[in-house]
């Protein structure tokens, strides 16, 4: 997920800023407005870590219950916690410009090692920058950026020091499926696509949508490609921030309300599956897919065409195990679905809960769409394939390679929306 919208971080911040809770029941925490002295006894990635507890610290980009992203990556760290004896989270959540203006992300990190915290998962591409700066501040410490890049050798901006990694999951195949969700339901030929900020991940989720949505449209349902309309409209961040996003619940209203009746989310909260629920209780036929979090049907279930989620919570136990054994080293993760069972908790990254609003029959199709991704007889990001501003992507017969896939630099042919910011 980069989750780069903040700018340049204020020079000055107040003295003393409440940065969240580290658990649940857990009493606020100040961050300090000067980095404390390194720690006298660092964590040694490199050596096994010393019995008993074993303290983990993740920051999140939005509320632990949010319902998408976040709660995601807070119900990895209880999985984490039950799966490694002694695994104890504390967490930071709202680390954002509406919630937190001023407080980076290397200030939450002095405060989560100043608490016992061995390892540090900093949970969007909006962290990136500043997971660096702690990283090297702490080079003994590890750290993990979900979503990120810069410990990815063959990538484009490899700089991570040696105790920084990432890890993503290929959520490419679970918009796949929710593009085909859509598609199988559409009665008018119109779907749309909730869009957060733009940058390479979300134009290619987007697309990887609009690939499903084409592939099931013409191949499944045998209809015309261009009778498929593809929108997407980007509010500018992963969840509303007033006065400086658009506002999603006015955006899914505006696609409900000109025609197009499938919504699918690309952004962390609810607003248009919410949406769908009330327009549907009014009499109108609309649906949408939800994003990010497995539980995500449950605010409007009647609408719910199924909801493309991640499961962090293998990955969450990798890394602890890694130190844990000494075995620590940098790794770049992008953690696919286990195809012999996309909903396995303990082997898949990606999975796709099929909601209470797709038909028995649309259903079936999908299984076959699941199935087809899984043994290889469906590949959708082969050519040709163009961009949108018509030049070529993929020649045909061309299969995309990872980096072709990862930095993707604008939508695809047939998408409406704008490519860049």
């Amino acid at each position: 997920m980069s989750r780069k919208f903040w700018g340049v971080i204020a020079l000055l911040i107040v003295l003393s800023m409440v940065v969240g809770a580290c658990a649940p029941a857990a009493a606020p925490t100040a961050v300090p407005t000067k980095a404390p002295a390194a720690p006298a006894t660092k964590v040694e990635p490199t050596k096994p870590a010393a019995g008993g507890e074993f303290t983990f610290g993740v920051i999140l980009v939005g509320p632990y219950n949010d319902h998408g992203w976040s709660e995601a990556h807070y119900a990895a760290g209880k999985y984490a916690e039950a799966k490694i004896p002694g695994a104890k989270m504390i967490y930071v959540d709202n680390l954002n410009p509406g919630a937190k203006p001023g407080v980076t992300v290397p200030q939450v990190v002095d405060d989560l090692i100043s608490k016992g915290a061995r390892l540090i998962l900093t949970t969007s591409d909006d962290f990136k920058d500043g997971t660096l700066e702690a990283a090297q501040k702490y080079p003994a410490v590890p750290i993990i950026n979900v979503s990120g890049d810069q410990a990815w050798k063959d990538g484009k901006d490899f700089k991570a020091p040696k105790n920084e990694s990432n890890f993503m999951g290929r959520m490419e195949y679970g918009k796949m499926i929710a593009g085909c969700a859509a598609a199988l339901t559409t009665q008018t030929g119109k779907i749309g696509y909730l869009g957060p900020l733009i940058n390479d991940e979300t134009r290619r989720l987007s697309a990887s949508a609009f690939l499903g949505a084409k592939y099931c449209w013409t191949n499944v349902l045998k209809k015309d490609a261009q009778d498929l309309k593809f929108k997407v409209t980007w509010i500018g961040f992963w969840f509303n921030i007033p006065g400086q996003t658009l506002d999603p619940t006015k955006v899914a209203d505006d696609f409900y309300n000109s025609g197009y009746d499938v919504v699918i989310s690309g952004i962390d909260t609810t607003e248009a599956l919410v949406e769908a629920g009330k327009l549907a209780k009014a009499g109108k036929q609309v649906w949408a897919v939800q994003y990010d979090y497995k539980e995500g049907c449950k605010e409007a279930p009647e609408v719910c065409l199924g909801v493309p989620y991640f499961n962090w919570g293998p990955a969450y136990v990798k890394a602890i195990k890694m130190i844990q054994d000494g075995k620590w080293a940098q790794y770049w993760d992008w953690n696919g679905p286990d195809w012999k069972d996309i909903d396995n908790p303990d082997t898949s990254a990606v999975g796709f809960v099929k909601g209470p609003a797709l038909s028995p029959d649309n259903a079936a199709k999908v299984d076959q769409f699941i199935k087809g991704l899984g043994d290889g007889s469906i590949v959708l990001f082969k050519g040709p394939l163009n961009f949108q501003d018509g030049s070529v992507y993929l020649k045909d017969g061309e299969v995309a390679t990872d980096l072709q896939i990862w930095y993707m630099p604008q939508l695809l042919e047939g998408m409406e929306g704008p490519s860049k910011s």
